[in-house]
């Protein structure tokens, strides 16, 4: 159990559900436009391409970003779970509230960067959200899930949105450094590649041992790694040992995650 003191008026409880709530739906608008549904470019056409499937060694596949609805279907769904008169006063909810507000103004942020070119603001954007997420992803853990449904709506959301950020922040840099012309420092791009999928299913790894083989923040973080490693087998910018190592990294990442978790018991 955690040990932060958490002290909130009944006002100050309403207002920082209204807070996360309206974030939401900022974050939702914002996700149409950056899927180019609301009249933005699409991420993937928009700076210039830099984001595309092709512009780095570890670019996802296209498919790979499709699991952003169930990110914000599950976003939303906390949204109104945290809405609920029960969960006003819930300890939980004053821990994460407003970090998941603040995690969702900074995926609208994001997506605003990149609408207007401002591909190297996106970067310090992105890393606030993963630290954002850092933080909200702790604090699950020092406060267990009051049932299943808070386990799956409020664990489980935010583990697959650390996931999934943790693989959206390395191909972000990346495509920061290769439009700004970065040209690996002499070494192969093939190398480059293979060393930074390797570090972020490290990353992946350490996760794991850091919540005790939780399977959300594996899944996305594989799903991402995963379709790096197709991208990068069949797409147009082919490098088959970034590619292995993503399968690696998968490998490594799942079967600690399923060993941890068999440790710790499937509840």
């Amino acid at each position: 159990m955690s040990s932060i003191a958490v002290t909130r008026t009944p006002a100050a409880d309403t207002v920082r559900q209204v807070v996360v709530g309206v974030s939401a739906v900022i974050a939702v608008v914002g996700s149409f436009v950056g899927s180019g549904a609301a009249g933005g470019t699409p991420i993937n056409e928009a700076a210039g391409g830099a984001l595309a499937a092709d512009a780095t060694q570890v670019a996802p596949g296209w498919p790979a970003f499709s699991i952003w609805s169930v990110i914000y279907l599950g976003l939303l769904g906390y949204a109104v779970w945290q809405l609920l008169p029960a969960q006003r006063a819930a300890r939980r909810h004053r821990l994460l509230g407003y970090p998941v507000a603040a995690s969702l103004l900074l995926n609208a942020a994001w997506i605003l960067s990149i609408q207007f070119d401002l591909l190297a603001l996106s970067v310090p954007i992105v890393v606030a959200l993963l630290v954002v997420l850092i933080w909200a992803f702790s604090r699950t853990l020092a406060e267990q899930p009051t049932s299943r449904v808070d386990a799956v709506v409020t664990d489980g959301t935010i583990g697959l949105y650390l996931g999934w950020v943790c693989v959206a922040t390395v191909a972000n840099v990346a495509a920061v450094l290769v439009a700004a012309g970065f040209d690996g420092l002499g070494i192969s791009a093939d190398f480059w590649g293979g060393l930074v999928a390797l570090i972020a299913g490290l990353v992946g790894v350490l996760l794991a041992v850091k919540d005790r083989g939780r399977l959300a923040p594996t899944l996305s973080l594989c799903w991402g790694l995963a379709w790096i490693a197709v991208a990068r087998f069949a797409g147009p910018l082919v490098s088959e040992p970034t590619a292995w190592a993503c399968v690696a990294a998968v490998a490594a990442v799942v079967a600690t995650t399923l060993m941890l978790r068999t440790r710790a018991g499937w509840r």
